[in-house]
């Protein structure tokens, strides 16, 4: 009957054993697929998502990303909300998304407003009446710019703009077809530079970036500083005002928190291999401060930011030690109490018995019935002290149950003597 019952237990833990080793077996081996969306092969989402996918694959072949080319991050946004991309690089700016999370700050972006000479333009404001090249909508610089421009109090019938590529931008500010170029990009970007020494613009400032970071707080007041395009002469030739964002690398919530931690590291850890492939990753950094996104962090990369803080015993030691040692000092203090409070019930008890032994003594003595009875009445009281001193535990019970063996024997002398005495009275 025993064997019976051991070899279905026996076979259960040996298919349990098995399941868990394939499944070790299968997460070790499993590859993970993942979509990223970026933005336009001529900006700096995509080649920047590229760099991403090449060093994470690098140190965990297992990690493989897919880089999705994209209009930009509204776009973005609606394709991780969609389940169409599970990371996606956006501006710190645009609008979130239930589903979506923060990995890491990648990289500062600043509003470029790049104006031809003969245009005029010294201000957003005189952007009234001009032609301006703009990104495709969906991305977050044509957000960006519409945020800008209602700011100072244009409207779209103001002027004219043409979503276009940058490539057909700069054709068309050299044509002299467009007045103006907005772009959100990073200081020092290469074709700001080229498009500066190649052709007669400048930079015009956007001086009001504080102001518009209480309508918008994901904003930061920013500068291009001085010679940031070119050294001599200095373009600009002074610090120029302008405001700036954060392009945010983020996953869906529902990607594992083991495959996010993983990214994160790689991001971090391997911060070398990143510049290498793409310069920007220079700049990779914590989310937090007040340009971060509305967010939460992704659990993953949580994890990974706190894997060198305390956990809670090492944080709260100070505080720990100095409540157990209040607890001991209790401790002791109770147990002194405890052992006091025993040693007063027996010795209680202790004096009830030598009562008890006195009387015996005195009953053995008696020579009278009157004696004895007197005696027994002495008996008695004892008992009814004692009786209520173990109600109200001043005798624990076990000095109980050796005062009455006491007892019940002074009681049984006391008769002993009362039956002599009688019978030496009838004699």
């Amino acid at each position: 009957m025993q064997n019976k019952f051991l070899l279905p237990v026996a076979l259960l833990c040996f298919v349990s054993i098995g399941a868990f080793g394939w499944k070790l077996h299968h997460d070790k081996q499993h590859i993970y697929e993942l979509t990223l969306a970026t933005g336009t092969k001529t900006g700096n989402y995509y080649p920047f998502g590229l760099a991403i996918a090449e060093v994470v694959v690098q140190q965990n072949p297992r990690i493989r990303i897919q880089v999705l080319e994209t209009q930009g991050a509204e776009e973005n946004m609606r394709r991780l909300e969609a389940n169409e991309a599970q990371l996606a690089i956006v501006q710190n700016d645009t609008a979130a998304v239930p589903s979506a999370r923060v990995i890491a700050s990648l990289f500062k972006e600043v509003f470029h407003l790049i104006v031809s000479e003969k245009s005029g333009i010294q201000s957003v404001a005189d952007l009234k009446g001009k032609h301006i090249a703009l990104m495709a909508q969906g991305s977050g610089s044509y957000s960006s710019f519409w945020f800008v421009s209602e700011h100072y109090g244009l409207k779209g019938s103001d002027f004219k703009s043409t979503p276009v590529s940058w490539t057909e931008a700069t054709k068309l500010l050299s044509n002299g077809e467009v007045d103006a170029i907005f772009r959100v990009l990073p200081p020092g970007s290469v074709l700001v530079r080229d498009l500066l020494q190649n052709m007669q613009g400048k930079l015009v400032p956007i001086d009001q970036g504080a102001a518009m970071r209480i309508k918008l707080p994901y904003l930061e007041a920013d500068i291009i500083p001085k010679g940031t395009y070119k050294a001599d002469p200095a373009v600009p030739d002074t610090d120029l005002p302008s405001a700036g964002v954060q392009a945010t690398l983020l996953a869906r919530k529902d990607v594992d928190p083991n495959i996010v931690r993983e990214i994160t590291r790689i991001l971090f850890e391997y911060r070398r291999n990143l510049v290498a492939a793409n310069s920007l990753g220079a700049m990779i950094s914590q989310p937090g401060g007040s340009g971060g996104l509305a967010l939460p962090l992704h659990e993953g990369a949580q994890a990974y930011y706190d894997r060198e803080k305390p956990d809670f015993w090492a944080a709260n030691s100070e505080l720990i030690g100095l409540y157990l040692s209040i607890a001991t000092l209790l401790a002791s203090w109770l147990w002194q109490l405890r052992s006091r409070f025993l040693q007063d019930q027996k010795n209680q008890a202790d004096r009830f018995n030598l009562a008890l032994l006195n009387l015996i003594q005195k009953i053995r003595q008696a020579q009278t019935l009157e004696e004895i009875d007197l005696l027994q009445e002495e008996l008695f009281d004892i008992f009814k002290h004692v009786i209520v001193d173990l109600d109200e535990d001043r005798i624990d019970p076990e000095s109980f149950q050796s005062f009455t063996f006491t007892w019940e024997t002074a009681m049984r002398v006391a008769g002993d003597r009362e039956k002599m005495l009688r019978e030496l009275r009838a004699t």
